[in-house]
């Protein structure tokens, strides 16, 4: 499994790799994605639908993440709300 973090004009950079069924990579890519939520990002797991469209679902917690995906990706929550007017 690869925790990747999505930046803007970066693309992908690798937090964390390694395997869920050996316990000490286990416990690396569990405290890697702690540490991505910690920081307030939000974590998706890429899926492919049946007709071949690619979809994520959202987890928030390591324990959502089947285990055999081959990734779960971070990317920053939205900013929102409209540019201030200064009134």
């Amino acid at each position: 499994m690869r925790l990747l973090r999505l930046t803007p004009g970066h693309g992908e950079i690798v937090l964390a790799e390694g395997d869920v069924e050996v316990p000490e990579q286990e416990r690396e890519l569990i405290e890697a994605f702690r540490r991505e939520l910690d920081a307030g990002m939000w974590a998706a797991v890429p899926t492919a639908a049946g007709d071949g469209r690619r979809q994520a679902e959202m987890v928030k917690s390591f324990d959502e993440v089947p285990r055999g995906a081959e990734r779960v990706i971070f990317f920053p929550r939205a900013a929102g709300g409209a540019p201030s007017t200064g009134r």
